[in-house]
């Protein structure tokens, strides 16, 4: 799952231990190459003040605009608006991106202090009736002001933000909100912690060989070098980063140790411990609909979606069914393959969730004489990221120049200038790869300063790319599955987005739907398994030839094997999320109950669970994707309809579609709605078939 979004968040004791008396490097303009922040300069004691100054400055510039005695209009009022803030988002961007790839205990406290704060300072500016009135003069009046495309949204988004914020309410209604609002933000910060908690707090540790009985030696190695980093020379650790757990469950032998493994990863925050996320969700759904019912919306799911491409609950699940429906279809298919290996094998048992990976990894084999193992010497990650970096050359012209002199925040972390096709600076990009205990899950595409203008000069994005990658081990290099290599592609197809975007006001810059923003990451997976691309880019770590045109043709064979599994897990999770914000719970709600009773709505079968479970669910832990997990799915009926336009033209680097996908998907995504946007780029609405036809749903 790919991409995640920065939570600005969160504790009072532990501030003694984080002062400093060194000055403070978000009170002065960065001397860093392309002013990216300067992390060797940055110190924990730091963020506080900065946090506190940079909401004194951010009041003072709101108030600014509300005692402002000139009739309100687009520079004084909206741009002014757009404009403030600039300390509090700089210190929030690090913040929030530290917090994310490279916490600690500090971090975790400071981000508790500091939850509450932004959300009552941003409350406050938000539902503030005079801000509010300046705003709406602005807005009621804006067909007679002349404005450009980008300025007249720049005024309907401001005007709408604080609509859907409650400005418009009576003013007992506003301090309801006020108070939901400050809960929900605490709420979902102690959801997020107790995942990393349980995320890190679970370790299957192997001293007998004997019970490594299946595993490849990559992946044996692997958790051998785990091993001894912890303390425990001679042993094996497996924990519950996706290159460890996942490769266990494909390839062990031993069904018990698999279903512990996998046990302890569906489980997180269900284990009525001190990280249990049962009650604390519970009450995150109230708090939502109560949110929702106060702003005039049916549920949060109505809230969700009114200003999305979907528009309405009801054609998410409309949406998510009718791939829904073949999907589980072919999911039958895929179990009764897998029930035959078992009956042939002499397995006097029936087949369970943890046994999927295992026994789809000996259908794989056994249907196209192809596993994991063949592939992973072709994939190294200095590989992929040359055919990354070669793909958007084709297409864009960029160019990557690694740079030792712009700061990163870990020693893992490399640093790249991105280069325009004319020469220019586009923007800096950090790639952070390897998992560490201190890093969330998963894989991610943010920003430490985003591209906007200021004064008329163009400000260039710093972009990072987080990862938690199998690491090299026994001296060979990073060896990247299929699935990780497809994920680099998809983050690196946020970092486009983010190295493009031409909007000229922070609030137009990248300002896409939510079911829109998924598009530019999964368009770019179509291009990881192109033969021509991996002729490129796959080549053997040890000899350096180019992957063999067999194992390709086996890859493409493959590529729609498994497919009624992972989109079934997919959309059973997108319909869970969907349930529990267009349901009314109430927080004595039993949460799995409601998860059974979901699931069985939509016929999945027991042997597949939701990619993710209520409990560990980060992605609608916070506002982000919170009824919107569906997106995924739905951009990728524009993601695959978008590619079928350059299959079309016989050119996958077809320079004039290019040219269109980078200027009214990428650049000048703030010049209409998602679906205006999509159309100008490929001149029609796009169907569900190419999306059908690429997982082999039809």
């Amino acid at each position: 799952m790919k991409r995640l979004l920065f939570f600005l968040i969160p504790v009072t004791m532990m501030i003694g231990c984080t002062k400093t008396e060194k000055p403070n490097p978000f009170f002065v303009e960065w001397n860093t190459p392309f002013g990216s922040p300067p992390f060797h300069l940055i110190e924990e004691g730091h963020y506080l003040p900065a946090y506190e100054e940079g909401i004194r400055q951010h009041q003072a510039e709101i108030d600014a605009i509300i005692n402002n005695t000139e009739e309100p209009d687009f520079e004084n009022t909206i741009v002014a608006y757009d404009q403030a803030g600039e300390l509090l988002s700089k210190v929030g961007m690090v913040f929030g991106g530290l917090r994310s790839a490279n916490t600690s205990d500090s971090l975790q406290a400071i981000a508790k202090i500091t939850t509450p704060m932004l959300t009552a300072h941003y409350n406050s500016i938000r539902l503030n009736q005079e801000l509010f009135a300046k705003i709406k003069a602005v807005y009621d009046k804006r067909e007679t002001l002349n404005l450009d495309t980008e300025k007249m949204r720049l005024v309907e988004k401001i005007y709408r933000d604080f609509e859907r914020g409650g400005a418009a309410l009576p003013e007992e209604k506003r301090e309801e909100l006020k108070k939901i609002s400050e809960r929900m933000s605490m709420v979902s910060l102690l959801l997020n912690e107790n995942l990393l908690k349980e995320n890190s707090g679970f370790t299957l540790v192997i001293d007998d060989e004997a019970d490594l009985d299946g595993l490849p030696e990559w992946v044996r190695a692997g958790a051998a070098e785990l091993a001894q980093k912890a303390g425990m020379e001679g042993k094996w650790l497996f924990n519950l980063s996706k290159p460890s757990w996942i490769p266990f469950l494909q390839f062990s032998k031993r069904r018990d140790l698999r279903e512990k493994l996998y046990t302890a990863y569906f489980m997180r925050g269900d284990n009525d411990n001190e990280n249990d996320n049962k009650k604390l969700f519970a009450e995150l759904m109230v708090l939502r609909q109560k949110m929702s019912n106060i702003l005039g919306y049916a549920n949060y799911g109505e809230y969700s979606t009114d200003d999305q491409m979907a528009e309405s609950p009801e054609n998410v699940y409309k949406f998510l069914l009718d791939v829904g429906k073949p999907a589980i279809a072919r999911a039958k298919q895929e179990r009764d393959d897998m029930r035959k290996v078992i009956d042939k094998e002499g397995g006097n048992f029936k087949l369970q969730s943890w046994d999927w990976w295992y026994y789809a990894e000996k259908v794989r084999k056994e249907k196209y004489d192809l596993d994991e193992d063949e592939i992973k010497p072709y994939l190294t990650i200095d590989n992929v990221r040359e055919g990354i970096f070669y793909v958007t050359n084709k297409l864009y012209g960029l160019t990557y120049k690694k740079r030792t002199d712009i700061p990163v925040y870990h020693e893992e972390v490399e640093a790249y200038e991105v280069i325009d096709r004319d020469g220019s600076h586009l923007a800096v990009l950090l790639v952070d790869p390897f998992p560490r205990s201190n890093k969330q899950n998963g894989a991610w595409c943010g920003g430490y300063r985003s591209g906007a203008y200021k004064d008329g000069v163009k400000i260039t994005p710093v972009v990072t790319i987080v990862l938690n990658f199998s690491r090299p081990v026994g001296g060979k290099p990073a060896m990247l599955s299929w699935d990780e290599t497809e994920t680099y592609f998809h983050e690196f197809g946020h970092a486009l987005h983010n190295f493009f975007a031409d909007g000229h006001y922070r609030r137009t810059s990248r300002s896409v739907p939510r079911d829109f923003v998924e598009l530019p990451s999964q368009v770019m997976e179509n291009w990881a398994g192109e033969p021509e691309v991996l002729k490129v880019y796959a080549k053997h770590y040890e000899t350096g030839e180019p992957i063999p045109d067999e194992l390709i043709e086996k890859m493409q064979r493959s590529s729609k094997f498994n497919q009624g599994f992972a989109t079934s897990e997919y959309v059973a999770a997108s319909i869970l999320d969907m349930d529990w914000h267009t349901r009314n719970v109430t927080e004595n709600v039993d949460v799995r109950k409601f998860e059974k009773e979901s699931m069985d709505r939509i016929g999945l079968i027991p042997e597949i669970v939701p990619r993710y479970r209520t409990t560990n669910f980060g992605h609608i832990f916070g506002g982000g994707y919170a009824a919107g997990y569906y997106v995924y799915l739905w951009a990728g009926q524009l993601d695959s309809d978008a590619f079928e336009a350059f299959k079309e033209t016989g050119d996958i680097f077809n320079q004039e579609l290019a040219a269109k996908f980078r200027k009214h998907i990428l650049a000048e995504n703030c010049m209409g709605e998602g679906m205006e946007q999509y159309v100008k780029f490929r001149g029609s609405a796009p169907s569900i078939d190419p999306l059908l036809r690429q997982r082999g749903l039809k």
